[in-house]
């Protein structure tokens, strides 16, 4: 796909989108900037778009991925665990590191091929197995490491919650 076809579909396919994603809960402002996101993850990524047919609904989909983050991106923020805008450089890759250190070896090379930006079919070549085996344990890995944040957040607050020692003396 040229630049121009995917420039035209863009201006063809921006509203379109974003009514896409309203009509999945999304408010206004969040389908713009969840939109404006997935045709700009689009346009990086359009070798990988099979059939330039699928356009519309291939961007729709990574949109509504997008949007689907936000909450659980907020949730992070809310527990203080905000690592892209932390002002110390390298801060989020040491906590990925530590994130991924708790994973097995298997849910640990699937989760660094994915940030790298292998594709399912790539590591489904490397190990053997089929790109339904390899989103299948994609989403099994991320549910654990969402589970094993949440349970660490949710220590964190019950630690926070606790009165110190020095607060137990002055009561």
């Amino acid at each position: 796909m040229t630049q121009e076809q995917y420039g035209l579909a863009y201006q063809e396919g921006f509203k379109s989108t974003m009514r896409f994603l309203v009509s999945r809960g999304a408010q206004i402002e969040f389908a713009i900037e969840a939109a404006q996101a997935g045709w700009a993850r689009g346009w990086e990524r359009r070798d990988q778009l099979r059939d330039e047919a699928r356009l519309q609904s291939w961007v729709n989909t990574i949109a509504l991925n997008i949007y689907r983050r936000v909450p659980r991106l907020e949730s992070l923020i809310g527990l203080g665990l905000d690592l892209a805008h932390s002002p110390t450089s390298g801060f989020a890759a040491i906590e990925a590191g530590r994130i991924l250190d708790s994973c097995g070896p298997t849910d640990r090379f699937l989760l660094e091929q994915q940030m790298q930006g292998a594709t399912t079919i790539e590591m489904a070549e490397i190990l053997g197995l089929t790109d339904t085996a390899i989103r299948i344990r994609l989403m099994r890995a991320r549910r654990s490491v969402r589970a094993r944040l949440e349970r660490k957040a949710a220590h964190l607050r019950r630690a926070c919650a606790r009165p110190t020692q020095m607060e137990r003396n002055a009561a």
